[in-house]
């Protein structure tokens, strides 16, 4: 599962690496003859590809919550993945479902070891029912696999969620008070032992 995954997602960037975004800048009008449909890379896939991947192996993760420099761990049951990350699963992040709110960038970064990095930032206001407010997709120039994704979502409770994803290894959520812009908690979830 986890090779058709990656091979899906080396077809996917390879793809959208020749897609070219093109716009009329004047008068911030847009000409549709020269716009090209964005594909983005498919990340609540690859997230859910990674709980499976978990899951089958029988892993049980062990979780990591730090709250005020006093941090606790537990063992996760396989069954309580998805609860733990469910943040991170909605809106459903493929192809095409966001690309009318959000626009994609590609470049590679010498500062990650060549990868290619995916940065999807707003084009317009979004609507108020929208938490999600960016994200990165990190990709190895070398093996076509998935580094890293980092996201970003803002609660209706003022509070910014960060979610860090290190393929294969370990994912972290940190809470974040948008008012003061402290920590309030810090979650990781470890699987590569």
């Amino acid at each position: 599962m986890k090779c058709i995954i990656i091979c899906a997602a080396v077809l996917f960037l390879l793809s959208s690496c020749n897609n070219a975004n093109t716009a009329n800048k004047k008068a911030g009008s847009v000409d549709t003859a020269v716009v090209e449909k964005q594909s983005f890379f498919p990340v609540t896939a690859y997230i859910k590809g990674q709980l499976y991947s978990i899951t089958t192996k029988g892993i049980n993760p062990l979780k990591y919550t730090t709250i005020h420099d006093h941090t606790d761990s537990v063992w996760l049951k396989t069954e309580e993945l998805n609860s733990a990350v469910k943040d991170f699963l909605t809106p459903e992040i493929d192809s095409t479902n966001l690309t009318s709110l959000f626009s994609e960038n590609k470049f590679v970064d010498r500062s990650l070891d060549d990868a290619f990095t995916f940065t999807y930032d707003p084009i317009k206001k979004l609507p108020d029912s929208m938490q999600l407010i960016h994200w990165d997709v990190y990709v190895d120039s070398k093996t076509g696999n998935v580094q890293r994704i980092y996201m970003l979502k803002n609660t209706k409770d003022n509070k910014q969620l960060q979610l860090t994803w290190l393929n294969d290894r370990y994912c972290k959520i940190i809470t974040i008070d948008n008012g003061t812009s402290k920590v309030e908690k810090e979650e990781k979830i470890s699987w590569d032992f």
